[in-house]
C-alpha cells in the first residue's frame, strides 16, 4: 500500500524559509512523478510544484516560481521542496501527492495523496 508522508511544516515569519519533505513508501516509485498542492482555508486545492521522479524535470506554479524549489532523493523515495521568501499568502495545508507516469499539474491525475502539513507564514 503507497503511504505519502509530509513533514517540515510550521509558523513562519514573512521573508523566512521551510523546507518540507515527503517520503514515499510501499512500492517502486519508478517512473512515477510527484507533486506539491496546497489549500488555503476557504480556497480550492492549487498545485504548487512537480518533478518526474526519474527525470528530473521540474514544473512550479506562477506564484512560486523562483522562490521554490522541488527536487528528489531517488534512493530515499523522498522528495522535499524548498519554500524561500515566504509570504503571507503561501499559508496553505500542503499536500504531497504522486503519479504513474510524466509530472502534471492537475491534482485529479495523482493517484496518491499524503495528510498535509500546515504552513503558516505570519505577517
Amino acid at each position: 500500500q503507497v503511504q505519502l508522508v509530509e513533514s517540515g511544516g510550521g509558523l513562519v515569519q514573512a521573508g523566512g524559509s521551510l523546507r518540507l519533505s515527503c517520503a514515499a513508501s510501499g512500492r517502486t516509485f519508478t517512473s512515477y512523478s510527484m507533486g506539491w498542492f496546497r489549500q488555503a482555508p476557504g480556497k480550492e486545492r492549487e498545485f504548487v510544484a512537480a518533478i518526474t521522479w526519474s527525470g528530473g524535470t521540474t514544473y512550479y506554479a506562477d506564484a512560486v516560481q523562483g522562490r521554490f524549489t522541488i527536487s528528489r532523493d531517488t534512493a530515499k523515495n523522498t522528495v522535499h521542496l524548498q519554500m524561500n521568501s515566504l509570504k503571507y499568502d503561501d499559508t496553505a495545508v500542503y499536500y504531497c501527492a504522486v503519479r504513474r507516469g510524466w509530472a502534471d499539474t492537475k491534482g485529479l491525475r495523482y493517484d496518491y495523496w499524503g495528510q498535509g502539513t500546515q504552513v503558516t507564514v505570519s505577517s
